[in-house]
């Protein structure tokens, strides 16, 4: 029996039974006499979606609309319309975008609407904020942006 398990992002030394490291969030291996409750496996979307796969049609959002899909995390498919100039994302319940897990903050991050399009601001989150695998304390936002919130990584769409 493994009674901990190294991160192959970082090295961190986690205990057995972790899913992701403890320090950066990154998913930890499995050796395989582990035994995997659910696999998942996210497609490329370049290749043709199947009928079960999340879609929508970017030509119906308003013109200075964008749209958050959560790609990665417990909940995975979940899609938040920023319609309003400031969306809160966090770990408090009263957060427009409600992540609920230990490695994002209570007030964590927010989506600001800008001349230009939106933006992604970090407010003092514990672990940071991430665009596109680089920790970030305010950036804007370009359609297929990837947002990493603690566990959780949201991809971006502009209208």
């Amino acid at each position: 029996m493994v009674d901990s398990l190294f991160c192959n992002n970082c090295g961190h030394r986690n205990p057995a039974g972790s899913n992701f490291c403890s320090a950066c969030g990154a998913p930890l291996l499995r050796h395989d006499d582990d035994a995997a409750t659910i696999t998942f496996q996210v497609d490329d979307p370049t290749t043709e979606a199947a009928d079960d796969d999340i879609s929508f049609d970017l030509e119906e959002m308003p013109p200075d609309g964008g749209l958050l899909v959560v790609v990665r995390g417990p909940i995975a498919g979940a899609r938040l319309a920023l319609a309003k100039d400031l969306t809160t994302a966090g770990r408090h319940p009263k957060s427009d975008l409600f992540l609920d897990d230990v490695t994002v903050s209570r007030r964590h991050a927010e989506f600001v609407r800008t001349a230009d399009g939106f933006a992604v601001r970090d407010v003092g989150s514990l672990n940071g904020t991430y665009l596109n695998g680089e920790r970030v304390d305010e950036a804007s936002l370009s359609t297929g942006d990837e947002i990493q919130i603690g566990r959780y990584k949201l991809a971006f769409y502009a209208g």
